[in-house]
């Protein structure tokens, strides 16, 4: 009786510790409804808490709290889920732009939270709670997924974070990145890009920064105020008033004259003020292309102690970089103020020379066009337009266009400035040069609302922009017509006759004009920037015929003209198809092959629009239906042998033609036709010649090369494959910021044959190994990358060579792999199970024997724990061993994939665990992963490979009574439908397990 009042008073405090767990776990399950961000993350760590409240209530129900572990099942789970809790609240509460930006932070909480309580729910003894079988699977179950959870960033959440540490390190001060910046941010957390709703959720935004918790993170706090100084440049989180107050604050306490540099803004090498110093191994500073361009030139001492220099030790010096900068902005704020008075000169000179100044740092910065609009300078521009000089004019439309751009404030500022609009729709009426420029502002201008309805109120005005609408300079009719476009709200159908008369008089003057005519509409049609619609419009109105008669006109100007137009065209996927359908590519064909030498000019153009008509062949437009491009072995084989005649133009556009043919998975008879003329040995001198000359002939030729070892034939291409081609291929995998020829490089690797030792070899001495592990750890979201990366691995994995599979075990390949079997493609399971089971076939030589020790027991070391399976001492480095990789459980789970080829895979891995002697062991360990169930489920497969490859593992475990007993009754079925449907190999099969399970005699015909 004393020891149940004992037991009682301890089961009363555990219980209810265990009460209020489960209290904060329903809290944070109702909490969870509402956060801002993850919602599907925090909803699935809801739907993880919700299945452990019960297991709980039972715990307490039954009394059963007098296990081991339970003081700290209890702890873990106090803690974490108060964390979890925290967490919730604070993603329900606070600014969606703060969460935003915090949503590295907020995953990886939430996911070490979620494993660290799978882990105390582990160390609950279910068995005592005297839980059917099936429960305890799926808690065990449960506890799987939430050890092997992986929460994940959204693209648009990546793409964000990326973009503003961009911003902070490069230092990007341009207004426009930062009203892009925060547009993407809107668009992340899905508020409205209204202005006054920005400015709104930035000033909250703010707030949440100056909370006094956050400032305790130093770090966090500096990094935070980067990020406001960053958005504080886009035009909606301050008003144009806010920006003056703060810039004039600035601006009076700098004095009116310049300051000279002080010494130590000088490069010591170029005797120049620096941009972006760096401080060397000697202590000493220099701009950093001088110091690159010094030891590019063989130095290896500092230039100015003659010590020598490690070149590894380079960082920037960015207390002298800011001082230089802010050194820089002062004279500038000042400069800028100085020149109006020089604005005021009676001397035109005077101001023409002025003008040139104010443009050129106008074009120069971003943060200057803001200081000229803060020092008032549009009201003396618009007053310049008044003037009889056209000389003076001119320029000022300039800046006035360069200074409206992007900028909505400075918009609406040009309009507020009397007669401004009406000055500038006077200059629509003057010489082409002036009125082109007054156009291109009326245009820029006509994107603000606001200023919209100034343009359209102004006498004149609309019927000014209809007459430019059909101007021969191209580039002013392009802008006239889409200045109406923006007018229309005024007379569409002002808008609507004015396009279609231009194009109307265009394509009338190109069909049946003279040939003076033709020449200048093709020429002014080359000239053009045409939009989508534009592209689209022309060629329904049958453009094509015209510009392919005139490809053979004398004029090489004409038909540079007619070629550029076509490739202009060809960029409408819709047009390619077309032009292909047409017969182009064979006018185009003999353009390239009889005008490439005498006029390489004409050859770009004709090889840019060939490609284009390849790539339209292979888009989506074609609707899966193939389009032949080159349609005889002639044209292929003459096209291709221009790569090694012409210069790197026409062989970049040529490489990319035929990467465009050969990556559609039909086109096996192209890529074998290549191969067949000699193809490779060109693409691997392309490759090896072009490493450090032209990056992007490089690029191509890899691509291409690896779209030829697509269909099984890396036999017949290995010849070609030396040691000093794998280093480039290593070098380009270790370099390239290409990810696409990255992962072109490793899809050849991963292709080449598996059993040529000697590539094997000189990858390894390449170091190829650390590389793939880097691009496997470095979270890359590309599917092909990671794919080719793994395929690469399964050839230093081979069973038959145990150094090589010891060093990409040192490597710590094999946990990486393990977690890829969660996150990764049915290809990468595949390639990933492959190199698992390599491993795996080697463990039982490698498993190190137990030792046993001599003399009294009571003296000796308790007995090294053995492996279940390969009985012996196993780790992950050292034996391979799948069971301490903790690899059985992911494995089980890839046999639920829809791939065959992952299932097959994974099945390999798990016979390896079941050879010979290993049968009781390994079927004990598959079994406890849930493995047999799955096995058995693959028996009703659509493919056969599949079931067969599945029927040889049950009949090795079926031969074990305790897995007849508790797996037999459910395997049955499946059997008997093979048995009696089945291929002829696998009915004897599906009848010898069925022998086991005692369904079948023996002496059964069937086997």
């Amino acid at each position: 009786m004393a020891m149940n009042m004992i037991m009682d008073a301890a089961f009363v405090p555990a219980s209810e510790a265990l009460s209020r767990i489960i209290e904060e776990m329903v809290a944070t399950t109702n909490a969870a409804r509402d956060v801002l961000v993850k919602k599907e993350s925090f909803a699935e760590v809801s739907s993880y808490l919700d299945k452990i409240v019960p297991v709980l209530r039972e715990l307490i129900k039954k009394k059963v709290l007098n296990f081991e572990s339970l003081n700290v099942v209890i702890e873990i789970l106090n803690r974490e889920v108060k964390v979890a809790k925290e967490l919730t609240l604070e993603c329900s509460k606070r600014n969606k732009v703060y969460l935003l930006i915090n949503c590295r932070s907020i995953v990886k909480r939430l996911q070490e939270t979620t494993r660290k309580i799978s882990r105390a729910v582990r160390l609950i003894p279910l068995a005592s709670l005297d839980l059917s079988s099936n429960i305890n699977e799926e808690i065990n179950e449960l506890c799987d997924n939430m050890l092997n959870v992986e929460f994940r960033m959204a693209i648009v959440e990546e793409e964000v974070l990326a973009r503003i540490d961009s911003g902070i390190q490069e230092r990007n001060a341009d207004r426009s990145y930062a009203n892009n910046l925060l547009v993407l941010i809107a668009e992340a957390v899905g508020i409205s890009t209204e202005r006054s709703t920005l400015k709104r959720e930035f000033e909250e935004f703010k707030r949440e920064i100056d909370d006094a918790q956050l400032r305790k993170d130093q770090e966090g706090a500096i990094q935070m105020d980067q990020i406001i100084a960053l958005l504080e440049r886009a035009d909606a989180t301050l008003s144009l008033e806010e920006r003056e107050r703060k810039y004039f604050s600035k601006r009076n306490s700098l004095g009116h004259q310049p300051l000279e540099p002080l010494q130590s803004f000088y490069c010591p090498i170029t005797r120049d003020v620096m941009v972006d110093p760096i401080q060397t191994s000697s202590g000493q500073t220099f701009e950093r292309s001088a110091i690159e361009k010094w030891f590019e030139d063989g130095n290896t001492t500092c230039p100015m102690t003659m010590t020598p220099l490690n070149r590894e030790i380079i960082r920037p010096n960015i207390t002298l970089r800011k001082s230089i900068e802010e050194w820089t902005d002062r004279n500038m704020m000042i400069m800028i103020g100085s020149m109006k008075s020089k604005l005021s000169s009676d001397e035109e000179e005077e101001i023409l020379e002025c003008l040139s100044q104010l443009q050129e740092l106008c074009e120069e910065r971003d943060l200057h066009r803001e200081w000229v609009v803060l020092e008032n300078y549009i009201p003396i521009l618009v007053g310049f337009l008044g003037r009889n000089n056209s000389l003076i004019r001119s320029p000022v439309l300039s800046i006035l266009y360069i200074l409206a751009k992007d900028s909505d404030d400075v918009k609406e500022r040009i309009a507020e400035v009397d007669n401004s609009i009406e000055s500038i729709v006077r200059s629509l009426g003057r010489r082409i040069g002036e009125s082109k420029l007054a156009v291109a502002l009326l245009l820029e201008l006509s994107k603000n609302d606001v200023v919209r309805n100034h343009i359209g109120k102004v006498q004149g005005s609309i019927l000014l922009v209809v007459t430019l609408s059909n101007n021969e300079n191209p580039q002013v009719a392009i802008d006239a017509r889409e200045l109406l476009e923006n007018l229309s709200f005024l007379d569409q159908n002002v808008v609507q006759m004015a396009r279609a008369n231009y194009f109307k008089h265009l394509l009338q003057r190109l069909s049946s004009g003279s040939d003076g005519s033709k020449m200048s509409m093709v020429i002014a049609l080359a000239e053009m920037e045409l939009t989508e619609h534009n592209k689209s419009s022309l060629f329904d109105d049958g453009v094509l015929d015209p510009l392919l008669h005139m490809i053979s006109h004398g004029n090489v100007e004409v038909q540079q003209a007619a070629v550029k137009v076509l490739h202009n065209l060809s960029s409408l996927p819709r047009n390619g198809l077309q032009m292909i359908r047409d017969g182009a590519l064979v006018p185009l064909l003999s353009f390239l092959y009889h005008h490439n030498a005498s006029y390489p000019v004409l050859g770009q153009e004709a090889a840019l629009t060939i490609m284009n008509l390849a790539v339209s062949a292979s888009s989506p437009e074609a609707d899966g239906i193939p389009v032949p491009l080159l349609q005889s072995d002639e044209d292929i084989f003459r096209l291709f042998s221009l790569i090694t005649l012409t210069g790197s133009n026409v062989q970049q556009s040529i490489l990319q033609t035929f990467h465009a043919m050969c990556k559609i998975p039909s086109a096996t008879d192209m890529r074998a036709k290549l191969i067949q003329r000699s193809a490779v040995p060109v693409l691997v001198q392309l490759c090896e010649l072009n490493e450090h000359n032209n990056l992007i002939i490089r690029a191509n030729a890899v691509k291409l090369f690896f779209c030829l070892t697509g269909d099984g034939n890396a036999d017949t291409l290995v010849e070609h494959v030396g040691q000093r081609y794998l280093e480039t291929l290593v070098r380009i995998m270790r370099n390239s910021d290409d990810d696409q020829e990255r992962t072109a490089a490793l899809g050849i690797i991963s292709r080449l044959p598996k059993d040529n030792h000697q590539i094997t070899q000189w990858l390894l001495d390449a170091d190829t190994l650390s590389i793939i592990v880097k691009f496997l750890t470095n979270g890359s979201s590309m599917n092909q990358l990671i794919e080719n990366a793994v395929g690469s691995l399964c050839r230093f994995t081979v069973s038959t060579n145990i150094v090589w599979q010891r060093r990409a075990a040192e490597a710590g390949i094999i946990p990486i792999l393990v977690n890829l079997l969660g996150s990764g493609t049915s290809l990468t399971k595949q390639h990933v199970a492959i190199s698992l089971a390599q491993f795996s076939q080697n463990s039982i030589i490698l498993c190190r024997p137990i030792e046993t020790h001599q003399g009294f027991l009571c003296c000796s070391p308790p007995p090294e724990p053995g492996c279940p399976v390969h009985v012996g001492v196993c780790s992950v480095e050292s034996s391979f061993c799948l069971i301490e990789a903790e690899a059985v459980g992911p494995l089980v789970r890839v046999l639920g994939d829809p791939d065959v080829g992952a299932c097959e895979a994974a099945l390999l891995a798990l016979s390896t665990l079941i050879d010979a002697e290993r049968l009781q062991s390994g079927s004990k360990v598959i079994s406890e992963a849930q493995g047999i169930v799955a096995i058995i489920r693959l028996l009703s497969s659509h493919s056969f490979e599949l079931q067969e490859k599945a029927l040889h593992i049950l009949e090795r475990i079926f031969r074990l009574e305790e897995y007849k007993r508790r797996y037999g009754a459910s395997a049955q079925m499946p059997l008997v439908d093979i048995a009696v449907r089945g291929t002829g190999t696998m009915k004897p099969l599906a009848g010898r397990v069925l022998a086991h399970l005692s369904v079948l005699p023996s002496q059964s015909s069937y086997f």
